[in-house]
Formats: structure tokens, C-alpha cells, sequence
């Protein structure tokens, strides 16, 4: 089965719990699947696991679940209809081309219950931000992915974050090639648009 949480970043990660490639593209169908989600996120920080090759290589800490929500047993279909409303405007976001993408980025973060804190990194201290005490888990998501798509920018990586090309998948990726030209998520996604391509050349 094929994880959900592959790379630790809720910015990637939760986008591409959409999958056009599925009969059922959905694959947060249920509760238990959005537990499996949070259990794999802390899981995945716990044990430390390399990133995919086209993310960053450290993914962030999983600070922004609740307490006591490593086994998420507090998950329930509210929280499943948040975080897919959440995904819905995250794909948007992700959709839009850079400059668009930063003013639609700066619209959502005026909508969502945040606060600022400041947290230290290698001994430095860093303005940060963090959702509010009692926002829910769509509105942690949220704000999580959010401060990643921010520290992609900081990096000067802002460009580099794209959805597949390769219809019909739209699955999200950062572009870790030299020259910054890559269109797709896989090699998988790859081949078949370069397939389509050779046979879209060779139809009459």
C-alpha cells in the first residue's frame, strides 16, 4: 500500500492524497485513513526517515498535531471533511503560478487563526508562525503547510514547487534538477506522457 505521508511535508503530502490516477481518487475516503495520515507524519518523524529524492532533505518537525494526538484517535468526520476542504484550497494554491500563488497564499493565512512565536534554529532565533491554541486539525494542516511553502521560498525553491504535468495526474513536487525544468512528479508520470506524446505523433 502505498504511504501517505511520504515525505513529512503536510504541504506535499496532504495535496497528493488526491490521485487521479485511482478509479477512486480519493484516498482520504474514510476516518481511519486520516488517521493513518497522522500516524504516519509522527511516525515518520520518529524514526527519522530520508525524504524522496525531490523534496527537501529533512522534513519538518510535527510540532503543529496537537498533544497526545500521536494516536489519533481524537480524529472524527469533521476533522475529515476540514482537512479535505483544506487540501481543496492547498491544490489551489499550489495550481497558481508563483506570483499568483503568493497573493492567494497571503489571503489564506489572513483567514486562518494564527500566531507568531519564535523558535531557535541552530542557536538563532526565528519568527515563526504557529496556529492558534484551539484551532482545529484542518487549521493546523493548514498553517503547517503554509510556514513550509514559506521556508521552500526562503530557500529561493518558490518556482520549483509544481504539479505534475502529466495529465491526468496533479500530483505536487519540488523540482530538485539542476536546470529547473522538470514538469513531472515521477519517472512514472514521465514515461506515460512521453508514451502519449509518441503515439499522439504517430495517429493520422
Amino acid at each position: 500500500m502505498r504511504q501517505l505521508a511520504e515525505t513529512g511535508w503536510v504541504a506535499l503530502d496532504l495535496a497528493n492524497t488526491w490521485d487521479e490516477y485511482l478509479d477512486s481518487p480519493e484516498r482520504l475516503p474514510d476516518v481511519a485513513a486520516l488517521r493513518r495520515f497522522c500516524h504516519e507524519l509522527i511516525a515518520d518523524q520518529v524514526t527519522g526517515r530520508p525524504s524522496e529524492p525531490d523534496v527537501p532533505a529533512q522534513a519538518p518537525a510535527v510540532s503543529d498535531v496537537p498533544d497526545g494526538f500521536e494516536t489519533a484517535e481524537e480524529v472524527g468526520e469533521d476533522d475529515l471533511v476540514a482537512v479535505r476542504a483544506m487540501r481543496d484550497r492547498l491544490r489551489a494554491v499550489l495550481a497558481a503560478e508563483p506570483r499568483e500563488r503568493a497573493r492567494a497564499l497571503a489571503s489564506w493565512v489572513a483567514e486562518l487563526p494564527v500566531r507568531a512565536t519564535v523558535e531557535e534554529l541552530d542557536g538563532v532565533p526565528e519568527l515563526r508562525l504557529a496556529p492558534a491554541r484551539d484551532a482545529g486539525l484542518a487549521e493546523r494542516f493548514a498553517v503547517r503547510a503554509i510556514r513550509e511553502l514559506l521556508d521552500l521560498a526562503a530557500k529561493g525553491d518558490w518556482a520549483r514547487v509544481r504539479l505534475c504535468a502529466a495529465t491526468p495526474c496533479r500530483d505536487a513536487f519540488v523540482d530538485r534538477s539542476r536546470p529547473g525544468r522538470r514538469q513531472f512528479c515521477s519517472t512514472r508520470c514521465a514515461n506515460r506522457a512521453h508514451a502519449a506524446a509518441s503515439r499522439a505523433r504517430r495517429t493520422p
